[in-house]
């Protein structure tokens, strides 16, 4: 059976021109298996999966893995999955009406969730032909149709139905219930705290004590691993809240149950953004957090509302931006190293969240740029961050929160490149590379080489400055030139 058949349509291109052999997952996959939507508890049908190189890599993890393509595997196995890949394939169909039902088939046979990717605007330069319906007809006979990140995400909705989420550009999660969105959205924001090895009662008690440490509460027993739960079987849940009580240390508690404020905020605040469920959708952790934290649940939605409400504040964000411990600000925008994000104001984290649910972050980034008049976010990203004492810039992007717009920009054809300088003061003061980028920007100062700061944010400009300063740079040491 074809996939016109499957869905109704009749081909007029050659789409199994358009598969490609990988050594590895692609993009997408690799994505859906970092965020735990593809695990070995779950089985997955890729629903056009070319060669089937995702479905041999997934094996190979020893995941339950199938797939079907109308050319390559036209008798592969079609029934439903946990997880359903659609990689790289609504943007290969020409007719629209084929499209959505390919779309809709998909969404039909996944079971917990489906994982949606296309190629995206911005590789338009990359595409080369002539017009076609809504998308381009190649030389080969090939079709694509490049997606916008805002335009995919609101696509699948429209067509499944069900609030999505943007893990990163070109990539949407559609899920079948609830729970699993929000369990989603609480992992990236809140990832879950690492229990210490426990081989006897004694080790066990001990990573109890340090979880309520870092989280500011007493653990319940569905929340720990199988293993610890079982050494303390023989502990009554008030005998085992008396030992941890008596071992911890209050001031880290207080700290702990202050931070799982903020993020239980964060969360609420990102989950109204995307669509807020009731109670009991909540991620057990989350909602143990409610009752530990907050009078009531309707109390911390109220707080979290008063938190999403001052992003339209530009007094307030821009304070916020001033008084943040990490970061560099500038009279248009707060920049901030990935290292430092989770350091900043719980309501600039909670800027940045909803920037990355709405269009999803960027699988490559260093520099988080924050505007403080409008609302927009930049992921910045600088490959060679930690080993280039001025790091070039490799690509931009951008989501517009007012609009929702998305721009891409790419500096790897680019001969003058922009780049950083003073390393440090994007980065939290706690950071073991602080010290020896201080240094660097303080020998630089001496040497007069920001004399003209115009001239040095590109490679050119700031060449040109080393040479006029007699000065050459050999790692993050400044030297004389000879």
């Amino acid at each position: 059976m074809t996939l016109a058949q499957q869905t109704g349509g009749a081909w007029e291109t050659e789409r199994r021109l358009t598969a490609i052999s990988r050594t590895g997952l692609s993009t997408p996959a690799r994505q859906a298996v970092v965020d735990q939507q593809i695990t070995p508890e779950r089985s997955v049908l890729d629903y056009g999966c070319g060669r089937g190189d995702d479905v041999h890599a997934l094996r190979q993890m020893e995941i339950e893995a199938s797939g079907w393509d109308p050319h390559f595997n036209p008798g592969g196995n079609l029934g439903p999955a946990d997880v359903v890949l659609l990689t790289y394939v609504l943007n290969i169909i020409e007719d629209p009406g084929e499209r959505r039902r390919t779309l809709m088939r998909a969404w039909e046979l996944a079971g917990k969730a489906l994982v949606v990717s296309t190629r995206l605007t911005w590789e338009k330069t990359k595409v080369k032909g002539a017009e076609f319906g809504d998308g381009v007809l190649t030389s080969r006979r090939t079709f694509q149709h490049l997606f916008g990140p805002n335009e995919l995400r609101s696509y699948v909705e429209d067509t499944t139905g069900v609030r999505c989420v943007s893990a990163a550009p070109g990539i949407v999660y559609a899920f079948k219930q609830d729970e699993e969105r929000l369990s989603y959205l609480a992992r990236r924001i809140a990832p879950d705290i690492t229990w210490l090895v426990s081989g006897d009662a004694a080790s066990a008690i001990a990573a109890v004590v340090d979880h309520t440490e870092q989280r500011g509460r007493v653990p319940r027993v569905e929340e720990m691993p199988t293993q610890m739960a079982e050494l303390l079987a023989h502990l009554s849940a008030s005998e085992l809240q008396r030992l941890v009580r008596s071992s911890v240390d209050p001031e880290k508690v207080a700290e702990g149950a202050k931070r799982s404020t903020l993020t239980t905020l964060l969360f609420l605040g990102v989950e109204l953004f995307n669509g807020r469920g009731p109670f009991g959708c909540l991620p057990l952790s989350v909602q143990l957090d409610v009752r530990a934290f907050f009078s009531s649940y309707k109390e911390a939605c109220r707080r979290s509302d008063r938190l999403l409400l001052k992003l339209r504040d530009d007094a307030y964000v821009r304070g916020a931006m001033n008084g943040s411990k990490v970061g560099k600000v500038t009279p248009t925008a707060l920049y901030v190293h990935r290292r430092a994000i989770d350091a900043m104001p719980v309501v600039l984290r909670l800027y940045e969240h909803c920037a990355s649910v709405a269009a999803g972050r960027p699988l490559e980034w260093t520099i988080a740029k924050l505007r403080h008049q409008g609302r927009g976010v930049s992921w910045l990203d600088y490959p060679e961050f930690d080993a280039d004492p001025h790091p070039r810039l490799r690509s931009s992007y951008l989501v517009d929160l007012s609009t929702l717009k998305i721009s891409y920009l790419s500096y790897e054809e680019s001969t003058n490149r922009p780049l950083l300088h003073r390393k440090h003061e994007f980065l939290h003061s706690d950071d073991p590379d602080v010290p020896k980028y201080r240094r660097l920007t303080e020998s630089e100062l001496r040497a007069g080489l920001y004399a003209n700061p115009h001239l040095i944010g590109t490679e050119e400009g700031w060449e040109a400055e080393l040479v006029r300063c007699g000065r050459t740079l050999r790692g993050h040491r400044l030297i004389r030139r000879r």
